[in-house]
């Protein structure tokens, strides 16, 4: 994508040579220009340009009072024909300091500048969603249930996740159904939906979840229906209103 870019100078055979020069370039578009600092403000606050080529001496506002009226933050590129004022901009990161005139290699190294400085932006930012990402999805996976606690004449008895090959709501109950025995267990199908693992667990029932790592095959049966034969050798019909969701898991399989 092309850095979009204002013109500023208050001499109109300036801004027709940076015009000139900058069109030279393909990764840098003109969205406006400016002849002095009351327009400048104007159309960076109105357009949000990504870079603006700063004349610094003007008639009516100086390039750093431009700067520090703008609502936006684009890049700078001062073009001067004073280098005294070199110093205070590169304290305010400046991307470079052209002085006049300038040809187009020098402002081809200004430009390279700031797409470099673009690109590692880019990058960073990625790099920083990537992380959120990554720990968002590290908490969803702490977050889940990893194991229920039956209480059974006093005691109580862990039954892990993993060991699960079902759900089936019965009641204010659901029955846990594994490779040893069922449990019973309070909780409404809801509440439990929510606290188990989407990556593993999928509802295809509004009273059956079943575990996605005992299923050993599933054929549609007709009439938006599907038929899951369990490793176990028990088969599960799914309800039409799930179709959706068990369309999306055996597209992942």
């Amino acid at each position: 994508m092309k850095l979009r870019s204002i013109l500023i100078d208050d001499e109109f055979l300036a801004r027709k040579r940076l015009e000139k020069l900058v069109e030279n370039f393909d990764d840098i578009s003109i969205i406006a220009q400016c002849r002095n600092g009351a327009e400048a403000i104007e159309q960076i606050n109105l357009k949000e340009p990504d870079l603006i080529f700063l004349d610094i001496q003007m008639p009516d506002f100086d390039g750093f009072t431009v700067l520090s009226k703008l609502t936006c933050k684009p890049a700078v590129i001062f073009t001067t024909a004073f280098d005294s004022f070199a110093i205070k901009a590169f304290d305010i990161n400046a991307v470079d300091y052209l002085l006049k005139p300038f040809d187009e290699e020098r402002l081809a190294i200004a430009i390279n500048r700031i797409i470099e400085q673009r690109k590692l932006q880019k990058a960073t930012l990625l790099e920083g969603q990537l992380k959120k990402l990554l720990n968002d999805y590290t908490h969803q996976q702490d977050a889940s249930l990893k194991e229920i606690i039956i209480k059974n004449r006093g005691k109580e008895v862990p039954v892990f996740i993993d060991d699960v090959h079902y759900f089936k709501s019965d009641g204010n109950y659901v029955n846990i159904h594994t490779s040893e025995k069922k449990h019973l267990y309070r909780i409404s199908m809801n509440t439990l939906e929510n606290t188990l693992d989407i990556e593993q667990f999928l509802r295809v029932h509004r009273s059956i979840i079943l575990n996605k790592y005992y299923i050993k095959n599933c054929t549609y049966s007709g009439n938006n229906e599907y038929v899951f034969l369990l490793k176990n050798g028990e088969k599960i019909t799914s309800s039409r209103s799930y179709k959706t969701a068990i369309i999306e898991y055996l597209n992942t399989i």
